[in-house]
């Protein structure tokens, strides 16, 4: 029988990933409703989002080996 122990730590890792993502996308959505009258707090978060964005592609660019 193989061993899945690799294999499961993957799935996990997905797994808690994709909590994460649910979680930042629900409380975008929950502080974009609580700013929408303010277009100061709404640049503020666009803001924090590209910085986000930006910190992200970087990362995933600085660990995907080259094809």
């Amino acid at each position: 029988m193989a061993d899945l122990t690799t294999l499961t730590a993957q799935v996990t890792a997905n797994t808690d990933v994709e909590a994460s993502a649910v979680i930042l996308i629900n409380g975008l959505a929950a502080q974009l409703l609580a700013a929408k009258n303010d277009p100061v707090a709404i640049q503020a978060l666009a803001d924090k989002l590209n910085a986000s964005a930006a910190s992200l592609a970087a990362a995933i660019t600085a660990n995907t080996p080259a094809a």
